[in-house]
């Protein structure tokens, strides 16, 4: 699972465009059949019917709640630099595109089936519900650092503070690495308290869609 998850990145980073679109959906589905396949049933993994309802009540609190933080970063002006990143400095359509359809197939779809589904639930049926997170959380964290190679160059807050030379650079990916494994805790936690993907999918991909909608957007009345 995890040669496969490295694959994947890689691909992701240096392949064709839109590699992680492709690939994310097929080697989600795979690891379902995988975890299906070693004894992880349904409810082990996040995907049970009966979590559905209070999965989607979390999902819709999370989402509220990350605009909520999201509006009062804009409205502030000592952290809106925060949302100026380049990456995202996008058409209208493009940013709707990516909000809508790259980032919930190409990222978050993948992500949660494979560190908060089926890792979570096979480490938690071998070491219980602690190494379950820990392990989940720490791995979520390297996976972060090949996207956040250029994040000291393409975000203006964090290379204000870090610079963007060499050791700029670095200080920005341990910081990413370390941060999102700080969320993937958060991210385990909310699963276990739902019991279901989904509510985790949602602020998943609150966090990345609006995010990318609202720096799209501050963009563009910029250069208005």
């Amino acid at each position: 699972m995890l040669v496969v998850l490295a694959a994947v990145n890689v691909a992701a980073k240096y392949g064709p465009p839109r590699t992680g679109l492709v690939a994310g959906p097929l080697v989600a589905l795979g690891l379902i059949l995988l975890g299906r396949r070693v004894g992880l049933s349904w409810h082990d993994m996040g995907l049970s019917r009966r979590t559905l309802v209070p999965g989607l009540k979390y999902a819709v609190g999370a989402v509220l709640a990350v605009a909520v933080v999201y509006a009062i970063g804009v409205a502030i002006p000592l952290t809106r630099p925060a949302f100026d990143d380049v990456r995202y400095h996008l058409q209208f359509s493009a940013a709707l595109m990516t909000a809508f359809v790259v980032v919930p197939l190409g990222t978050v779809l993948l992500e949660e089936v494979a560190f908060r589904g089926v890792l979570l639930g096979m480490v938690n049926r071998h070491r219980g519900a602690v190494w379950a997170s820990i392990t989940s959380s720490v791995l979520f964290g390297l996976w972060h650092i090949l996207p956040s190679l250029r994040l000291a160059q393409a975000n203006q807050a964090v290379g204000a503070v870090l610079g963007t030379d060499l050791v700029g650079q670095a200080l920005a990916v341990l910081g990413a690495v370390g941060f999102t494994a700080l969320a993937g805790l958060l991210l385990c936690e909310l699963r276990r308290r739902s019991g279901s993907l989904l509510a985790v999918a949602a602020l998943h991909w609150a966090t990345n869609g609006l995010g990318l909608l609202v720096t799209a957007a501050l963009a563009a009345v910029r250069l208005a």
